[in-house]
């Protein structure tokens, strides 16, 4: 009997670390409305592309010849951008946008996450903004967006700029601990009710060179963000196409546009290799590594990578 109280009395104490630990890390979907005051203030706006409301700033003189586009990486947004948007845009026309599946703009409406809807819809952009041709920028995910636009429409698109980019099948050192979850289907029903701020902080530092950089106003933007209705689903469907393969990475090869490679030394989800390897295939290419920075070198010191990029764009007038 004795035996039997102290079962139950154990199983009370794991249920209520169970509840505790669920209601510390129970964080539903969040409408775009409640999240638009604090993420999209001006100049941000709202454009319809592709039958969604497309979250985007497009800052800078409008009448530069050559506008600049960035993309940002998985589970980012637009905001990873501030550094570089507010060094080059009081010279140039600047436009960052939120790919679908992330930041405020939401998920697809047809749930179709391949790289060639993301091609489809960097076109459709293009497009409503009714420009002929950019120069991309792009991180790691927006990267591999950044140079299969070059190389499938290389009349819209004048130069690169590939920042940690995906693009060869490679083997990361560490995975960042958000990324590992969303890749197994299973979790997905939990994942997409289940966010500890925890997870988020954990994710960022493994990305940063200097982990120390990531403070907490950074883990809020991605936190929250994070929340946006639809995204963490979006997430989980977008890793069944995530991993590069050799077949699609020898179009890179193809490219013959003008580009800059920068890279973090410090990156062990894409390792420098690749951008090694992006260096050798792209004729022409100019590979600037930054030995103590990591995935996101743009963010994590946009003062010393914009540098480079703003000479680059220089080059080009």
């Amino acid at each position: 009997m004795k035996l039997r109280r102290l079962f139950f009395a154990l199983a009370l104490v794991v249920l209520a670390a169970v509840l505790v630990a669920v209601s510390d890390a129970w964080a539903p979907d969040r409408p775009v409305a409640e999240l638009t005051a604090r993420w999209a203030p001006p100049p941000s706006e709202f454009r319809t592309v592709q039958g969604m409301q497309v979250h985007l700033r497009d800052e800078g003189p409008r009448d530069d010849p050559l506008p600049l586009l960035l993309l940002h990486g998985t589970s980012a947004s637009l905001h990873t951008w501030d550094g570089w948007t507010q060094a080059l845009s009081p010279g140039r026309r600047v436009i960052r946008v939120d790919l679908p599946g992330f930041g405020l703009t939401g998920p697809f409406p047809h749930d179709d996450y391949s790289n060639e809807r993301y091609i489809e819809f960097i076109a459709a952009l293009l497009d409503s903004l009714a420009l002929q041709q950019v120069v991309i920028a792009g991180n790691s995910f927006g990267g591999q967006v950044a140079w299969e636009s070059a190389a499938g429409m290389p009349a819209r698109v004048a130069a690169l700029v590939l920042v940690d980019a995906a693009g060869y099948p490679f083997t990361p050192e560490s995975v960042p601990l958000a990324f590992q979850l969303a890749r197994y289907p299973v979790l997905r029903p939990l994942i997409e009710h289940l966010l500890p701020r925890r997870v988020i902080r954990a994710s960022l530092r493994n990305v940063y060179g200097d982990p120390e950089r990531v403070d907490e106003a950074l883990v809020d933007r991605y936190y929250e963000l994070a929340l946006r209705e639809g995204n963490r689903r979006a997430l989980g469907l977008r890793f069944a196409h995530v991993m590069p393969t050799e077949e699609r990475a020898a179009r890179i090869m193809t490219i013959t546009q003008p580009t800059l490679i920068l890279w973090g030394g410090r990156d062990r989800l894409i390792p420098p290799a690749s951008g090694e390897r992006f260096a050798r295939d792209i004729p022409g290419s100019r590979l600037v590594v930054f030995a103590d920075l990591g995935h996101v070198p743009h963010e994590e010191a946009p003062l010393d990578t914009v540098a480079v990029v703003s000479d680059f764009l220089s080059g080009l007038d």
